[in-house]
């Protein structure tokens, strides 16, 4: 158990304070910087800034989840779900800094709370465990998709970064469905997402 917590506290450190990497190629690697008013940079920027603050938080989410997950196959989800965020951390990462900005100065709030709510998730049980997991990736499908409608047009970078983060998400929410995600009930759902437009709307500008 003390490995185990050494293990998850480094891992904590690394997505607050250390560049992430990526396996895959990023998304937009082979796609030309776009032409952009300030404007249009300032409101790209912050839309990443949020996506990557997003990240974060799926870290810590995720991290907790798995630290009290019963079932194998369960954890091991939860750890791909994992893998796959920190790569989508290091493509937001990329561009934050491309577009002239920093990531948000509350990520070490964020990644608190969501440590702790991963963990009482996990707690709950296994069924409950995956639910949560599945609905936070249907919100974060729609918060993305919401982006892409957002973004400038021109900015086929940012847009090939947040296309291929919400297919990710949507495949981790069909992953737990099949693992027997259990329907989280509306108050619940309803209270995620209102702390979801906590953490946008204050990531968004700092």
């Amino acid at each position: 158990m003390l490995d185990n917590l050494i293990t998850e506290f480094d891992r904590g450190l690394r997505t607050l304070f250390a560049p992430a990497h990526s396996a895959r190629p990023h998304p937009d690697h082979a796609v030309a910087e776009a032409e952009l008013s300030q404007a249009e940079k300032q409101h790209a920027l912050g839309l990443m800034r949020v996506n990557h603050c997003g990240e974060v938080c799926a870290q810590a989410l995720y991290q907790g989840q798995a630290l009290t997950a019963r079932d194998p196959a369960a954890r091991e989800a939860l750890r791909h779900a994992a893998f796959e965020e920190v790569e989508h951390l290091a493509w937001t990462e990329q561009r934050i800094r491309e577009l002239g900005g920093r990531p948000s100065l509350f990520n070490p709030l964020w990644y608190t709370g969501s440590l702790a709510i991963g963990v009482a998730a996990g707690v709950l049980g296994d069924k409950w465990n995956l639910g949560f997991l599945e609905e936070t990736e249907h919100q974060v499908g729609a918060h993305l998709d919401s982006h892409l409608s957002e973004l400038p047009a021109q900015d086929a970078r940012s847009r090939a970064i947040v296309t291929q983060m919400r297919d990710d998400e949507l495949k981790h929410a069909e992953m737990a469905n099949e693992l027997g995600a259990a329907r989280l009930p509306a108050p619940l759902r309803g209270m995620m997402k209102l702390s979801a437009k906590l953490m946008t709307s204050a990531s968004y500008c700092a």
